[in-house]
């Protein structure tokens, strides 16, 4: 699948890949802040923003999306940062095709299994605004607020919705091609040879998705990966904490990065 993808910046090719629900702009401030140094590519992923849209949707095809986007660009290596889904996309990458990866930055996801009911609420939510198709943002903050408190989630995911040729407005998330996968292929482990190359792991404090329990796993597949925790920091770590968050990964690509 080729993806819709915008660049900024020169240098060494760095790859941002945005996490479920999400876009190329999700990662935009640290994008802003690396394209000083590098180029930085940031994809939608399939399903997603302006990517095209498929009822395939898995960690395998969704790695090679990527190395076709390098292809395209004629890119022999790059760098990959993802979060959360779109971190288990670069793990996949890595792990598949490690010729092709200079090293890989993981934001609050590990490689296991995860529980296939934690966007339970959102995919509610999501298909309220399908089905009513709202005619303000107002309206469809209000719509989403039915299924989801959190107002920082809900603003999050309007970043999705699109005004159409009515003026109604629709979601540009594939909702079908998501849903049709997410309780089996979206919530597996990447699987594949162990990346020897450098790897980092960041998570947030208060975030449940990479766990002590994990870290076996972790260093199994990825033997050379370092760790990084943010304090007073969640999910949306990039987010809650961007100057700490960034910094760790700008120290990681410049090799100074101590392990926990």
């Amino acid at each position: 699948m080729k993806l819709k993808y915008s660049t900024q910046g020169a240098g060494e090719p760095l790859i941002l890949l945005h996490g479920m629900f999400g876009s190329r702009s999700n990662l935009g401030l640290l994008g802003r802040v690396l394209s000083d140094k590098y180029m930085v590519i940031a994809p939608d992923l399939r399903n997603h923003g302006q990517s095209p849209h498929s009822e395939e949707m898995n960690y395998p095809c969704m790695a090679n999306d990527i190395i076709r986007l390098m292809n395209d660009l004629n890119l022999s290596r790059a760098a990959l940062i993802g979060h959360s889904m779109g971190g288990k996309i670069a793990m996949q990458v890595a792990l598949n095709h490690a010729n092709r990866i200079n090293k890989i930055v993981i934001a609050d996801i590990s490689p296991v299994n995860y529980e296939s009911d934690r966007y339970g609420e959102v995919i509610a939510g999501l298909n309220v605004l399908i089905k009513t198709r709202p005619s303000s943002r107002t309206e469809a903050d209000k719509l989403l607020s039915s299924c989801i408190k959190n107002g920082a989630i809900r603003a999050f995911l309007l970043k999705n919705i699109v005004r159409g040729i009515d003026g109604k407005f629709d979601l540009r998330l594939f909702m079908k091609g998501i849903i049709a996968n997410y309780h089996d292929k979206l919530t597996s482990a990447p699987a594949g040879q162990p990346f020897i190359g450098s790897s980092l792991f960041v998570r947030g404090k208060n975030s449940p998705y990479i766990q002590d329990k994990h870290l076996d796993e972790i260093l199994r597949l990825f033997p050379r990966a370092q760790l990084k925790t943010i304090n007073n920091a969640g999910h949306w770590l990039h987010t809650e904490k961007p100057e700490e968050f960034n910094q760790i990964i700008i120290n990681f690509l410049n090799l100074q990065v101590d392990l926990e």
